[in-house]
């Protein structure tokens, strides 16, 4: 019997690997958005808002699994919850979530702490409404995306003089590898907390930089800040780092060859 899974957040960087990857291994697929999107390819579009709630129940409804990719950097406790209980209505039997390496070690306390990573404290809060949620969960924590660092060196990069984080170092991670392992959990049994997943190698905020520049054949000079806080002191000790789990094989370089070519 074919089994049906709903993605959230399907056509983002994450979600739009691991719909077809899923479809692919002959599940029914079904991806929630905001935007209307015609369905096709073995994928069914349905329309709904996290935030509101609006359009969820239908959007879970004879639905085994769920994959809840959708993300953001405020206010993923507050979506979760309004997926987490539509769920429930229904009996989902798994609730698979992807999180990040460190939420449950990045202080978030001050003002200053959540500007610069309260994405932590929003992961780590999703993180308990799942454990907390009743239903069968999964939930992998994965570094950053290589898309992300491009993206924000990019920005950064917009500025005469660049202010790179002093001693902040990320271990980023190729998307593709990271939709990979959350299909084989979303189609296996509920695990809890399972192993992280974390890039090839670490690097320091200023190397990933100048790679980008280099790649990209701009100029910047590039000026050592350093961030105030518990948060960014946290972070500058590594608690966004999983060396342990230094699984993934595409490096940084590999992804700007590609990418900036």
């Amino acid at each position: 019997m074919t089994s049906t899974l709903l993605v959230t957040g399907g056509t983002g960087t994450l979600g739009r690997l691991v719909t077809p990857l899923l479809r692919d291994a002959g599940c029914d697929v079904r991806v929630l958005s905001r935007r209307s999107h015609e369905s096709g390819g073995g994928i069914e579009f349905v329309t709904g808002d996290l935030a509101t709630g609006e359009g969820i129940e239908a959007a879970v409804d004879g639905t085994e699994t769920v994959v809840h990719c959708a993300g953001s950097a405020k206010g993923d406790e507050d979506k979760t919850r309004n997926l987490v209980q539509a769920a429930a209505a229904v009996g989902v039997q798994h609730l698979v979530y992807i999180s990040v390496v460190g939420a449950e070690r990045i202080p978030v306390i001050s003002g200053v702490d959540r500007a610069m990573f309260g994405y932590f404290a929003s992961k780590r809060a999703a993180e308990r409404i799942v454990a907390d949620s009743g239903l069968p969960w999964t939930t992998l924590r994965a570094t950053q995306f290589h898309d992300l660092i491009l993206t924000t060196a990019r920005q950064m990069a917009k500025m005469p003089v660049i202010p790179a984080p002093s001693g902040v170092r990320f271990q980023p991670i190729d998307a593709g590898e990271v939709a990979t392992r959350l299909v084989e959990l979303s189609l296996g049994k509920p695990s809890g907390f399972v192993p992280d997943i974390a890039g090839p190698r670490v690097y320091e905020m200023k190397e990933l930089l100048r790679s980008y520049l280099r790649a990209a054949h701009r100029n910047r000079l590039i000026m050592p800040v350093r961030l105030p806080g518990k948060a960014a002191r946290a972070v500058r000790a590594g608690a966004n780092l999983a060396p342990e789990h230094a699984v993934g094989h595409r490096t940084w370089e590999d992804f700007l060859a590609e990418r900036l070519r």
